[in-house]
């Protein structure tokens, strides 16, 4: 985007030079430098913002005695017919004019004539873009969320379902202790409600309007600011002209939170890989999220989880894409900043669909209970528990008692069984005071049901904590 203010509408000079830029100019440029200066195949889609960004400009400068009331409303009425011809896919974009500020403005000249040139009155291209660029990526946000909401609500459903399915809890991926299914996937709801919330805080930090800083040091026409910020839904003007239109943390931010998020997609995603092999067979997916084998006829692959898992690193490359873009930029507006939309434009497209993907295989998934519940006793898992039995029974110190469960870990394991297999003879051979009561902690509903400190894996825990989850994430996320 240029930094150049204009008061007519864009054409070719006879010379070849852009009236839009021309003045200075004598010649047009070359082929491959109108390739690399076009932004109009990516940035059409601001169109709207754009759009909306005008007409509050137009309707501003009216207000301020800046504008004619009768060109005002041929620009506003011209507007609403470009924007109808855009929507209705007949409009004619044209690469020789750059970007979407310039197509629209050139259609806007066509339709109502030397008005629409007055339209650029105490703007730049440099605020336009930033304006229409923020407008764009609230409003991404704002999809976002409802679409994580969508998530939410999923993993919420079926995490209060199984609120009692015992399933194994893993560190390393090695079975540590019992959990329930419920449990497990309301860790989830709290990783996309922080999800939201940095969506949300990222969302009000950008909620400044910099239309009126124009090309970097704010305009001599008495224009009223404040006013075009509140008919944009902004909070208030940027503060500073030079940071209003060069910089772009907003975006940054944007795609940080849209980056962890797609991580913790990938990790969900990674599980359902996992479960649904056979050596796990703890959930199935139908065959709407799953494909076959060209070559292997009994092949149900979970290739929907594959790909969201695929596209986080599309989305981190985003990040790290603006991220060097940005820096070492001078103040204030460099070229290099058109590069800002594509990362962003794909990381939203990308979030949308690995989003919607997963909020589908939540809900598909078919749960094996029978699995789970036999995958949780496994590798001793409620070891643990044996030992805080004779912390609370025995008042031994823990790591005697950590001590005294490895031993009859190594009991089990030499005989080739569980714990809850052996013998209470057998168990007191590693410590005499074990009893029976001991002996029944061993199992893994028993183990389950004993968690239940805040935040714990117990039934009646996942159960309070549903039912807090729908309270706190049953409206937008707050920062």
């Amino acid at each position: 985007m240029s930094d150049e203010q204009k008061t007519s509408a864009p054409a070719a000079s006879p010379t070849g030079a852009s009236r839009m830029w021309g003045g200075r100019f004598a010649g047009g440029p070359a082929a491959i430098m109108q390739r690399i200066n076009a932004s109009i195949d990516f940035d059409r889609r601001l169109y709207a913002q754009d759009i909306r960004g005008s007409k509050a400009h137009c309707r501003m400068l009216v207000a301020q005695g800046v504008l004619a009331a009768e060109d005002g409303d041929a620009i506003l009425a011209g507007l609403d017919r470009v924007a109808q011809e855009i929507e209705r896919g007949e409009f004619a974009f044209r690469v020789e004019l750059e970007d979407i500020h310039m197509n629209v403005e050139a259609r806007l000249a066509e339709l109502i004539g030397d008005a629409a040139g007055r339209l650029h009155t105490a703007r730049s291209r440099n605020d336009q873009v930033a304006t229409d660029f923020r407008l764009w990526v609230r409003d991404a946000i704002d999809g976002m969320d409802r679409a994580l909401a969508g998530l939410q609500a999923a993993l919420i459903d079926r995490a209060d379902e199984h609120a009692g399915t015992v399933m194994p809890g893993f560190t390393h991926l090695q079975a540590a202790q019992p959990v329930t299914f419920g449990h497990h996937l309301m860790a989830y709801v709290e990783m996309v409600g922080r999800d939201r919330g940095r969506l949300a805080d990222a969302r009000r930090r950008l909620n400044e309007c910099p239309l009126g800083s124009a090309a970097l040091a704010g305009t001599s026409f008495p224009i009223d600011r404040h006013a075009t910020a509140a008919e944009l839904g902004f909070e208030r003007p940027t503060a500073n002209s030079l940071d209003g239109v060069s910089d772009r943390d907003f975006a940054l931010e944007f795609l940080s939170s849209a980056s962890i998020c797609a991580v913790h997609l990938s990790r969900l995603a990674e599980e359902l890989v996992v479960w649904t092999s056979a050596q796990f067979r703890f959930v199935g997916l139908s065959d709407a999220f799953t494909t076959g084998s060209s070559i292997m006829p009994q092949k149900r692959n979970p290739d929907a989880a594959e790909l969201v898992r695929a596209k986080t690193g599309r989305v981190i490359g985003d990040l790290a894409a603006l991220l060097v873009a940005m820096k070492g930029l001078p103040l204030a507006y460099s070229k290099d900043m058109q590069e800002d939309k594509e990362p962003v434009f794909e990381a939203a497209d990308t979030m949308e669909l690995a989003i919607a993907a997963m909020t589908g295989m939540v809900r598909d998934m078919r749960v094996n209970a029978q699995a789970m519940a036999a995958a949780a006793g496994a590798g001793f898992t409620t070891a643990t528990d044996i030992a805080d039995w004779c912390v609370r029974a025995l008042g031994m110190p823990f790591r005697q008692a950590h001590h005294v469960a490895g031993r009859l870990v190594k009991l089990a394991e030499d005989k080739g069984c569980g714990l809850e297999d052996l013998s209470l003879a057998e168990m007191r051979i590693v410590e005499p005071r074990l009893t029976d009561e001991a002996r029944a902690v061993l199992s893994v509903e028993s183990s389950v049901a004993s968690r239940t400190s805040f935040g714990g894996t117990a039934p009646e825990r996942v159960r309070e904590a549903v039912a807090d989850a729908r309270r706190r994430w049953s409206g937008p996320a707050a920062p």
